[in-house]
C-alpha cells in the first residue's frame, strides 16, 4: 500500500514511521512528506532512504492513505484536496475533531462507525483517547454519569521545543521557551490557550470529544489540565459516577479484558502505572482503583498512556489497520 506521512519529520511523524514499521504495517511505497525547508532531504525508515517531497507531488503520487501531523492550519488547507483526490486522511491535528461531518476515531472504542466515505477522519487529543479506553467498557457495563479528570502532561505533548527548555533548565542553560513559565520542577496549569469560561482550549477538547467519541452527550465531564517535567507520557486522576453501582473486582476484571489496556493495580507490590513505565508502549495503564467513599457508585483511577504512541502516532496507525481490515482502502 502506498502511504504518505505528512510532517514526516517532525516528533509525531517519526513514531509514526516508527510505529507503522514496528507493527509491520503494509507499507509498499513510502511518500515523506515535510515543509518547504526539508524537501529533498532524506529520512529513513525500515533501513531504506526515502527522499522528503512536498504536499502537490505527494497528492500526484496519489497514495491510498495519507496520515497528517503537521498542524492545523495544514490539515484545514490541505486535508480537503487530498481527499478530493480519492486520498484517505488520517489527521493527528485539531482542525477537524469536532466538525459534524467528520469521523473521530478511537478504534478500542467507536472503529465500528467507520465506512468507506470517511476521506478524512480524525484522531482525537492525546488525554482524550488514553481516557475513553478506559472509559468505554466501563460505560458499556454501569454507564457513565460524570467524569472528573485532572491531567499531569509530559512536554513532549508541546513539541521538541519544550522538551529542549525542559533539559536546559536541569542544565543551568538559558535558552528558548516554550513556556511562558519554567517547566523543570515546577507543574503549569496552562495548556493551550485560555478560553472565555475559564478553561483552556485543552479542557474543553476533552469535554467536547469525549460526548462524540463514547456517542453519548449525557456524559458530563470537567477537566483540569497541568503541563508537568516528565517525557514518558500523560498521566491522568479519574473520577468517574456511574448510574448504577458496582464490584471492584468486577471492574478490575473487565479492564484487564478490555482491548488496549493493561492493568497495573497492585499497591503490595508498588505496581501502578508510570510515564516511566507506559513510555514507548502502545497500551493504556491503569491503576490506584478504589471506591470514592464521599458519594455513591463512584470510582477513583489513575490512567497512563504514552502521548505520543497510543496518544498520536499509535492510535492513527490503528484507525489505518481499521480500515484495511473493513476493505474501506480500496
Amino acid at each position: 500500500m502506498k502511504i504518505a506521512v505528512i510532517g514526516a519529520t517532525g516528533l509525531v511523524g517519526t513514531k509514526m514511521l516508527e510505529v507503522l514499521a514496528e507493527r509491520n504495517f503494509n507499507v509498499t511505497e513510502l511518500i515523506p512528506v515535510a515543509s518547504a525547508k526539508s524537501i529533498g532531504k532524506e529520512i529513513m525508515y525500515k533501513g531504506k532512504p526515502y527522499k522528503v517531497t512536498g504536499m502537490q507531488a505527494a497528492i500526484d503520487a496519489k497514495p491510498a492513505l495519507a496520515l497528517f501531523s503537521a498542524g492545523g492550519d495544514t490539515s484545514l488547507e490541505w486535508a480537503p484536496k487530498f481527499a478530493a483526490a480519492g486520498i484517505t486522511v488520517i489527521d493527528n491535528s485539531s482542525a477537524w475533531r469536532m466538525d459534524a461531518t467528520k469521523k473521530l476515531v478511537v478504534p478500542e472504542v467507536n472503529q465500528n462507525t467507520l465506512i468507506s466515505s470517511d476521506k478524512i477522519i480524525a484522531n482525537p487529543n492525546c488525554s482524550t483517547i488514553q481516557m475513553v479506553v478506559v472509559l468505554k467498557p466501563l460505560h458499556d457495563k454501569y454507564k457513565i454519569k460524570r467524569v472528573v479528570v485532572s491531567t499531569y502532561q509530559s512536554v513532549t505533548g508541546t513539541g521538541v521545543k519544550a522538551v529542549a527548555q525542559m533539559m536546559n533548565e536541569r542544565k543551568g542553560i538559558t535558552g528558548e521557551m516554550a513556556y511562558k513559565h519554567p517547566i523543570d520542577m515546577n507543574a503549569i496549569p496552562h495548556i493551550d490557550v485560555f478560553l472565555e469560561n475559564g478553561y483552556t482550549k485543552e479542557e474543553m477538547k476533552m469535554v467536547y470529544e469525549t460526548k462524540k467519541i463514547m456517542g453519548d452527550d449525557s456524559i458530563k465531564v470537567t477537566a483540569t489540565c497541568v503541563r508537568i517535567p516528565t517525557i514518558g507520557g500523560h498521566s491522568e486522576s479519574v473520577n468517574i459516577e456511574f448510574e448504577n453501582d458496582f464490584d471492584l473486582a468486577e471492574v478490575r476484571r473487565i479492564l484487564s479484558n478490555a482491548p488496549g489496556i493493561t492493568l497495573q493495580d497492585d499497591n503490595e507490590n508498588f505496581n501502578y502505572p508510570m510515564p516511566l513505565t507506559a513510555h514507548d508502549k502502545d497500551d493504556t495503564f491503569v491503576g490506584r482503583i478504589r471506591r470514592d467513599e464521599t458519594q455513591p457508585n463512584t470510582l477513583n483511577c489513575w490512567i497512563v498512556s504514552d502521548n505520543l504512541r497510543k496518544g498520536a502516532a499509535t492510535n492513527a496507525v490503528q484507525i489505518a489497520e481499521a480500515l484495511v481490515e473493513k476493505g474501506l482502502l480500496f
